[in-house]
């Protein structure tokens, strides 16, 4: 006959896969980020990564083309500083909320993502005063570049 601590397992281990998934502590995920250490804005984007719950490793570099090249980063997408999640290149002041839907859903042919250039109000470009942009966060991989998410600021649209 069973003991009491092999059917308390047991039950356990049977309710593990009713209870949802982010109900269940989750390790913090780990994104490296290479950036100028001259930059004014990529060290402010390191705040959102980290309340969003990422592990960040800074990494201040002079010359961030070399990590682009490694990591596929297209030319025409560039912004201010990389990154690398979960198998992928972030490029530019991208939201974390799009990151953890591109780690959540690994769409198929997808390298990467990117915000280019660098639009008021996404994260750690917030200008008091000012309107928050309007923009786009742009997957690229194997196929033509096409609109992830949209935001405005930091708020999706």
């Amino acid at each position: 006959m069973p003991g009491r601590r092999s059917l308390i397992a047991l039950g356990a281990c049977l309710l593990a896969p009713a209870v949802p998934r982010a109900a269940r502590a989750e390790a913090p995920t780990q994104i490296q980020v290479w950036r100028d250490p001259d930059c004014g804005c990529c060290h402010l984007w390191i705040p959102h990564l980290q309340a969003a719950g990422f592990t960040v490793q800074d990494n201040r570099v002079r010359a961030l083309a070399g990590w682009r090249r490694m990591l596929g980063v297209p030319s025409d997408l560039l912004s201010c500083h990389v990154a690398r999640v979960g198998g992928f290149a972030i490029e530019g002041h991208v939201p974390p909320l799009a990151i953890r839907r591109l780690l959540a859903e690994r769409p198929e042919g997808v390298r990467g993502l990117a915000v280019p250039g660098m639009p008021v109000g996404s994260p750690g470009m917030e200008v008091p005063g000012r309107e928050p942009d309007t923009y786009d966060v742009i997957a690229f991989g194997t196929g033509p570049h096409r609109a992830f998410m949209r935001f405005r600021g930091t708020e999706p649209v």
